[in-house]
């Protein structure tokens, strides 16, 4: 339960996070202090369906603030279904964003495919202009040059256009003189100086390239939208009052932006439903004590998972991030995703080897066990193995066909002996990739992850979590309150934010004041616009002279120090001798959210018998076992028991195996001790 402390007039409005999964929409409100949640399924046809059915369902009333984790853009990208595009840029650097870098995703794989590029090569063109390095106009284009290029444009019948001359970061003038040529076009135009104004060619152009093709898009989608909640839409059924209402919508940097920037900029909104799982998982984790995270959200299509170290720094952003194969560098929250979720599909290969995903059943037809779909998932091997109830999911909402499930998948069990087999299988093989992929952002990366608590989030993510921290030695599980819909949870917590940046190029100790006082000052007038007030956060990318990567560093007088301490950490050396330059200056503009302060309850002594509710037999290790069944709503801070033991709620269930020790602390949340 989470009570709010009004911070201003709005705090009267109220407030709905609307998060789009692959299989369900999952929708959160803060109501008279409470969090009220439901699930409804997702519509892929037309995803803000879901939305506006999620708002009818919760009963809005009065004016609203709808924010939102989309999944529009992210789909785009992955499935290449976004504008065509035109590349305009420097003549002589049209096929940049084709030719790329050197390195490659598979270093040893001389058969890899190249990426295939958003831009095919006649839709890319050139411009005879030049800016250097240091910013000086060395070459004006000439007007009848950009009257051919319109031209050439308008015959090729794009949809959207994207703008990157060389230097421009240092010099935006020749890049503005393009754009109002082509402005008259009347197409979304992406401009690299607004959009990423660094350095590094390759990279800039092809976060350009992947703003204009999710433009066209992510702005239908998002204005259809604003204009159903605002009541402008014919097709709108829902009655509150209107005015007022707005669409906001989460970055993937862990932070709100109106709807407007989102349709302008909607490059910023390709994690958008994962960012905002992290952001709720480490808001309730420092709440309950926990430090150091790894965030665990298995969700019906997918499962992302993230490191948070709070004596890092918090929250692990990205500057450089790669999404579908397409380069993008905007911030992103450091979040690793594999194809491994509820609806993976189980099957055997050609070669008898049982493999589950990364395709997935989606909401359509979605699970044997939802009464549609015919091929087994993760979801029927867990129901198979009688960690789902067939008559609590959702709240009862959702009956799960214990019957049909078997049928199907005893057609699908190939050579193992029976049902219970093949699920066991299909568990094993699932939490084989989810544990790889944690091992990603821990191991790989320098962390051990028995230094680490394991927070289970999103539908599936409590079902599974103990078996993965003990395959990784991590000693403790968290499971939140309302983990199957804490991706919404955190966007309902999330602060407003931009981020501004600048590449400088200059020595360690040059005067940079007054470029952060020129980002600061436009990214006030900016929130002025929203009917915002923020503070600004400074840091700077640094590196040794020479290098080809940087780290980030909070702006001060100590940053050279700081930036010692972070290359030892990260590299394992640091070179305090060597100079250190300024690659980037960055500021972020915050707007905080209206304080939240989760209510506490009195600790007693118990173990949980008043919450059991039935008994039944689960299958762990290769037997069925008779298993006590927990409503968590029915639980109290203080409640100790030992496991096996399912504990069912609206959004999830938990799996506690055999000797793992359940808790219920002071926020309710259920903390598990993970045996050896």
């Amino acid at each position: 339960m989470v009570g709010e402390s009004p911070g201003n007039a709005e705090a009267a409005m109220e407030r709905v996070a609307i998060d789009t999964g692959g299989t369900f929409t999952d929708c959160v409100m803060l109501r008279e202090g409470k969090l009220v949640a439901l699930k409804v399924f997702s519509t892929p046809r037309d995803p803000g369906e879901s939305v506006l059915n999620g708002l009818r369902e919760l009963g809005v009333r009065g004016a609203v603030v709808v924010r939102h984790g989309t999944t529009v853009g992210t789909n785009a990208m992955l499935e290449r279904k976004g504008a065509r595009v035109a590349f305009v840029t420097t003549a002589g650097f049209e096929d940049t964003i084709a030719i790329g870098r050197q390195a490659r995703a598979k270093l040893y794989d001389w058969f890899q495919p190249a990426p295939v590029c958003l831009v095919p090569a006649g839709l890319r063109f050139g411009v005879e202009e030049r800016t250097s390095a240091e910013g000086e106009r060395l070459r004006v284009p000439s007007k009848e040059q950009l009257k051919r290029l319109v031209e050439r444009v308008r015959a090729a019948g794009v949809d959207a256009i994207a703008l990157s001359l060389l230097f421009s970061f240092a010099n935006d003038a020749n890049e503005r003189t393009v754009a109002a040529a082509l402005d008259g076009l009347g197409l979304p135009l992406s401009l690299s100086h607004k959009i990423l104004p660094e350095f590094r060619e390759y990279e800039r152009g092809s976060t350009v390239v992947a703003n204009a093709y999710l433009a066209p898009l992510v702005g239908r989608y998002l204005g259809k939208l604003a204009g159903a909640i605002e009541g402008e839409a014919s097709s709108c059924a829902i009655s509150w009052s209107r005015l007022g209402s707005r669409l906001e919508v989460m970055q993937s940097s862990g932070g709100i932006i109106s709807a407007r920037v989102a349709a302008e900029e909607p490059v910023r909104t390709v994690l958008s439903g994962p960012a905002g799982g992290v952001v709720g998982a480490y808001k309730l984790a420092s709440a309950a004590g926990f430090e150091r995270i790894i965030g665990f959200d298995m969700g019906g299509t997918s499962t992302d998972v993230c490191l948070v170290d709070a004596g890092a720094g918090g929250l692990r952003i990205s500057n450089e991030s790669v999404v579908s194969g397409v380069p993008l560098g905007v911030p992103m929250l450091d979040i690793h995703t594999a194809g491994a979720g509820g609806g993976s599909l189980a099957r055997f290969d050609a070669g008898g080897m049982l493999r589950v995903g990364p395709e997935s059943a989606g909401a359509m037809p979605g699970p044997i066990c939802y009464g549609r779909g015919e091929l087994p998932t993760v979801t029927d091997a867990n129901l198979i193995l009688g960690r789902l109830d067939t008559e609590s999911f959702l709240g009862g909402a959702v009956k799960l066909d214990l019957e049909r499930t078997r049928h199907f998948m005893e057609q699908a069990k190939g050579p193992l002996a029976s049902v219970e087999a093949f699920a066991a299988g299909i568990l094993r093989v699932i939490e084989t990739e989810m544990a790889k992929a944690i091992r990603v952002i821990s191991i790989e990366r320098g962390f051990d992850p028995r230094d680490f608590a394991l927070v289970a989030f999103g539908g599936g993510g409590p079902v599974h979590a103990c078996a993965l921290a003990r395959a990784l030695r991590v000693p403790r599980v968290l499971v939140p309150m309302l983990p199957g819909a804490l991706s919404a949870v955190g966007i309902l917590l999330a602060d407003t934010m931009r981020e501004y940046s600048r590449t400088v190029m200059l020595p360690l100790g040059a005067e940079i004041d007054a470029v952060f006082t020129e980002m600061e000052r436009g990214g006030r007038e900016e929130f002025e616009r929203e009917g915002l007030e923020g503070v600004s956060q400074r840091s700077c990318d640094l590196r040794y002279r020479g290098q080809g990567y940087e780290l980030n560093v909070p702006f001060g007088k100590s940053m050279a120090e700081e930036f010692h301490r972070l290359h030892e950490r990260r590299y394992g050396f640091a070179s305090a001798e060597r100079p250190v330059e300024i690659v980037n200056v960055r500021v972020r503009m915050v707007a905080p959210a209206p304080a939240f302060e989760q209510m506490r309850e009195k600790v007693h002594e118990g173990d949980g018998g008043h919450a059991l509710v039935s008994t039944r037999d689960v299958y762990f290790e290769g037997e069925w076992v008779a298993t006590g069944v927990y409503d968590r709503e029915r639980l109290r801070a203080g409640d100790v028991f030992v496991g096996p033991a399912i504990v069912t709620e609206y959004s999830s269930a938990t799996v506690v195996p055999r000797g793992d020790v359940l808790r219920v602390d002071e926020l309710r949340n259920l903390v598990i001790e993970v045996r050896a």
